[in-house]
């Protein structure tokens, strides 16, 4: 099975290809670059060119570094979503936020196969949970806590995965997401964040996943 692991920018791709050198799975790496619809647009791109090209991918995964939601996803841990959740995707009314879903279109909520997440969990040691997408990063306390209110099981927040699970939902290709926490979802302080350490430990989750991808199928699920 062909894989397509996108991440937004060269360092999470460069950690995540290290952990496949020498494996010899069939694996693409690519930078596709930050927020939702850059995502999108060059997961599509790829996916496309693959397919005309008559070796399409049979997996597509969203990975690089994320906030957590604090304590269910400390600074360092792994978490491998068990959905990936556009959280700004709607419309803001005197009652609160409503999702897209509700003022009647689109989705925004894509499911990667189960049986995947729960053998990625137990490779790797993460948790599985919600992975929220967003256009804007958190930098308060109480949009985390609001956020956290209307996604419960939410444990990381990035910018990509959604973009690049409707891309694959276009093509019918199953998603997964995976994010190694760098940082606290909430006031912004660069102090706290400790990027190398996650950027490590996405290097080592995705080398304890490898043999995962080597033997999952479609039809597992």
């Amino acid at each position: 099975m062909r894989v397509f692991v996108a991440t937004a920018v060269p360092v999470e791709r460069d950690a995540v290809a290290r952990a496949f050198e020498g494996t010899g799975l069939p694996v693409d790496v690519l930078a596709v670059g930050v927020g939702p619809a850059l995502a999108a647009a060059r997961t599509a791109t790829a996916l496309t060119r693959a397919a005309v090209a008559g070796s399409p991918y049979g997996l597509v995964v969203s990975a690089g570094i994320a906030g957590g939601f604090l304590p269910h996803a400390p600074v360092g841990s792994l978490v491998v979503a068990d959905e990936i959740t556009a959280a700004d995707l709607g419309a803001e009314t005197a009652d609160g936020f409503v999702p897209v879903t509700e003022l009647g279109f689109g989705v925004v909520t894509h499911r990667p196969p189960e049986t995947l997440v729960r053998a990625a969990v137990a490779a790797t040691g993460g948790c599985a949970g919600a992975v929220l997408t967003v256009s804007t990063v958190t930098g308060t306390a109480a949009r985390a806590a609001a956020l956290r209110a209307r996604h419960p099981t939410a444990l990381a927040e990035a910018m990509e995965g959604f973009g690049v699970a409707e891309a694959a939902g276009a093509h019918g290709v199953p998603v997964l997401e995976v994010r190694a926490v760098s940082n606290p979802v909430g006031p912004r302080d660069r102090a706290a964040w400790r990027i190398g350490d996650a950027l490590a430990a996405l290097t080592e989750g995705f080398g304890k996943l490898t043999p995962v991808l080597e033997s999952w199928r479609h039809h597992d699920d």
